[in-house]
């Protein structure tokens, strides 16, 4: 039963490790060491829970130390098995697809070696209280003491059964630090075993190992601790996708490399003749401070899981300009940004930047690549402004009014007195110079006024009263009277 569960959790834990998409042994050696975390407890747990049955069960004590470490070391044989078949599942997935990197059996060792460890604590407490909630605290005890070791400084991850975290494919995974992180692990969980052993035996030469243990796990820990952070042993040979554009990734994520492609074509077509452009991808560590080669750029791409390239494009199109800290200027910029990574425009919360999405959005794709290539120095430092889209947003926001055309303003003539046989100012010489025609009588109730209609018709089209009368004057001599009716 216990090594069922052991199995379970093991699988289940190191598939949880593994970095998605990364097709390397170094990624499944650290998945492997990563199900320790849950398995080493429950190791620990099932050892101390054997310890307290053997403990209340003994009639007598153990003659020797061999019969002593017996029983500890056949749990330890136990709980291996499952840690074994782990690995060759995880094996079997890994040889069924080509992988990079080199498998390292000091790897596996280390791990063995952590899982001793767990059963030397779980056996040793639960020998000492020999209660039935014992193994409980056991399990919980082991997982956070480990936990809180991991999470601790730098130097005191590398003595628990781990590996560092989070896991790097550049920086890889180094065997001679396997090998002395063995050294340790063994080294503690002899000394645990061997000196329970002399204290329960009351033999001195089980004292005496334990102290040659204590001795060897002293060496392992000086060792780790006296060497640098792992780098990989060797150079990283990338795998490159020549088109679209060159783009070289891990050899473990080759398998990203068109989806990698896809994602930065059009970013290199849209930043062509600035001083963005670029003609070569290369995936970089996030450690690396290195400048990268005339032409290339680095990005960083941590795994292969859903969105991977989007994520990769944004980083790199975010890092283009400088952040903007909340000023108008940061309107602006996300505009850039989202016509170079292929988003909507977004509107922002000001007119102004409204008005420059849609003035933006009404350019050719031509225009805006013409208009980046001369604004791209105030977009990198975070200096553009309304002007460089279109104009001043404010004018812009205004709404739209109509008004009538000026009328050309006529200065008021008071009427002068016209002498004989002068022609008036206002009523040409021929109509005054005409006699008066007999058949013309004025129309009863006609007051000689212009009416409404005419007077609005001569408003429009500029005249003046007096220039209405006289062309009322001359309207109506060419009229004929009507009779008039008497009574």
């Amino acid at each position: 039963m216990a090594v069922a569960v052991l199995l379970v959790l093991g699988v289940v834990a190191a598939w949880s490790v593994l970095i998605p998409g990364v097709s390397a042994w170094e990624n499944v050696i650290a998945a492997v060491i990563g199900s320790l975390r849950l398995t080493g407890p429950v190791a620990a747990a099932f050892a101390a829970w054997v310890a307290v049955r053997r403990r209340r069960g003994a009639r007598r004590r153990p003659q020797s130390a061999w019969q002593a470490v017996r029983a500890p070391l056949a749990i330890a044989v136990v709980v291996a098995a499952p840690f074994t078949a782990t690995a060759l599942i995880m094996a079997v997935r890994t040889v069924l697809t080509e992988q990079a990197g080199l498998l390292l059996p000091s790897g596996l060792v280390m791990g063995v070696a952590g899982l001793t460890l767990y059963v030397a604590l779980g056996w040793v407490t639960g020998w000492l209280l020999p209660w039935t909630i014992t193994p409980v605290f056991a399990g919980l005890g082991c997982y956070g003491l480990f936990t809180w070791l991991a999470r601790g400084q730098t130097w005191t991850d590398r003595l628990t059964p781990a590996t560092r975290e989070p896991y790097d494919v550049f920086r890889g995974l180094s065997s001679t630090a396997f090998t002395d992180q063995s050294l340790w692990l063994l080294g503690v969980s002899t000394a645990l075993l061997l000196g329970w052993a002399a204290l329960v035996t009351r033999q001195a030469l089980a004292l005496a190992g334990a102290l040659l243990a204590v001795l060897a796990a002293g060496t392992g820990m000086a060792r780790l601790l006296s060497q640098p952070a792992t780098v990989s042993a060797q150079r990283v040979v990338y795998s490159c996708q020549e088109w679209p554009i060159t783009v070289c990734v891990h050899p473990g994520m080759r398998t990203g490399l068109p989806e990698l492609g896809s994602a930065f074509v059009k970013i290199a077509s849209r930043l062509a003749g600035t001083p963005g452009e670029f003609s070569r991808l290369e995936q970089r560590p996030r450690s690396d401070a290195a400048a990268p080669a005339s032409g290339a750029i680095p990005i960083h791409v941590d795994d292969l899981s859903t969105g991977f390239a989007d994520a990769a494009a944004d980083e790199f199109v975010e890092g283009l300009a400088r952040q903007c800290d909340g000023s108008p200027a940061a309107g602006y910029r996300d505009i850039v940004i989202a016509w170079l990574r292929g988003k909507p425009l977004p509107g922002g919360p000001l007119p102004e930047h409204q008005y420059a999405a849609a003035w933006f959005s009404g350019l050719t794709e031509a225009q805006r690549r013409e208009w980046l290539r001369l604004n791209y120095a105030d977009f990198a430092a975070c200096r553009l402004r309304g002007d460089l889209f279109g104009g001043q947003a404010v004018q812009a926001a205004q709404p739209f009014q109509t008004a009538r055309p000026a009328q050309p303003f006529r200065p008021f003539q008071p009427a002068q007195p016209v002498q004989d046989g002068e022609a008036s100012p206002l009523v040409p010489r021929e109509q005054l110079a005409a006699p008066e025609q007999p058949g013309r009588v004025r129309r009863a109730g006609h007051s000689g006024r212009m009416t409404a209609p005419r007077r609005q018709v001569g408003q429009e089209n500029g005249m003046s009263r007096h220039e209405e009368c006289a062309a009322r004057g001359a309207d109506g001599g060419t009229r004929q009277a009507r009779p008039a009716h008497h009574e």
